[in-house]
């Protein structure tokens, strides 16, 4: 914590004004832990000429691009009075939320609404589990939101007739599979981004700030190339399900020929209790397109480093 100096007195709007921030921002800062709490004066929160200048350095810091979670660890740095070298920058970068979005405050009366009032305790202990809502301390009636927009579709989903329990499960099966391919692209970038500034031994404060600089360049290249290949597969699966309700037969090439397989009677109970018997084609075909496409992708990657391989000198 920084010390509260005797000096000039402002209230929240106050600060709001002459830092830039808006009350909201710098009420979730507090959340966060970026910003003392205010001195209590009676009735009043008063803050001082210290919180000006911490609103200040964080403002600096997001213009040079860090996030607020690094930016927590070098201020905290900062306020110990310990030297903020490469390695820190680094591990507070890859330790930030990999997106631009700022965290907000909902009320619980609020979260019944967008909700139709139908989110009850269960139902909010889930989301909070799920980390769609993080609780504030010595507040039960309000909740910080860390993705506004992953909430925003859960509340649209919701209000579309998809059941809450229905939502969490979809969350919980997309999130093993999101992260499945970020493992895939932090392996990927590792082995021919990575590996020339962070290798065996220790990393020096020039690999450690040089390895920082990438992350901040590679971040967006992630989302991008993840919304660009989910427009895509998105695209050509409502193509293929739309055509299947309309009884429209899928084109096919002049060589394209089908065939019926002999499918084991427990492979196919299994399958129709997963998504009933009038889905099991259906699943089991977008199932062996999935494993193709990825073992095509390994196939690709492992061509690739065969080929790095040779070109490399003796």
């Amino acid at each position: 914590m920084i010390d509260e100096p005797a000096g000039v007195a402002y209230r929240i709007e106050d600060l709001a004004h002459h830092s830039g921030a808006t009350v909201r921002t710098i009420r979730a800062y507090q959340d966060r832990g970026l910003l003392p709490r205010p001195e209590r004066r009676g009735r009043a929160n008063v803050y001082a000429d210290t919180h000006l200048a911490r609103l200040r350095q964080i403002a600096d810091l997001l213009d040079r691009g860090y996030t607020l979670a690094s930016i927590k660890e070098l201020l905290e740095a900062w306020d110990a009075g310990r030297g903020l070298g490469g390695v820190l920058g680094l591990v507070a970068e890859v330790d930030g939320p990999w997106t631009d979005e700022e965290a907000v405050r909902i009320s619980r009366a609020d979260l019944d609404e967008r909700f139709g009032g139908e989110p009850g305790d269960a139902a909010v202990a889930e989301a909070v589990e799920l980390g769609v809502l993080e609780r504030i301390p010595g507040r039960e009636d309000a909740f910080l939101v860390p993705s506004p927009q992953e909430l925003a579709v859960a509340a649209e989903l919701h209000q579309a007739g998809v059941p809450l329990p229905a939502i969490s499960d979809q969350l919980r099966e997309l999130r093993g599979q999101v992260e499945h391919i970020a493992a895939r692209f932090l392996e990927f970038t590792t082995e021919h981004v990575f590996a020339r500034c962070l290798g065996d031994h220790p990393p020096t404060d020039a690999d450690a700030a040089e390895a920082a600089a990438l992350v901040r360049r590679l971040r967006p290249l992630a989302r991008q190339t993840v919304d660009a290949e989910l427009a895509r597969a998105m695209q050509l699966f409502a193509q293929q399900q739309l055509r299947r309700h309309l009884g429209v037969e899928q084109p096919r090439s002049g060589t394209e020929k089908s065939r019926t397989l002999a499918i084991p009677a427990t492979t196919m109970s299994l399958v129709e209790g997963l998504v009933g018997a009038e889905h099991a084609a259906e699943f089991i075909a977008l199932a062996a397109e999935r494993e193709a496409r990825a073992r095509a992708m390994d196939r690709l990657a492992a061509n690739s480093n065969k080929e790095a391989e040779v070109d490399e000198p003796a």
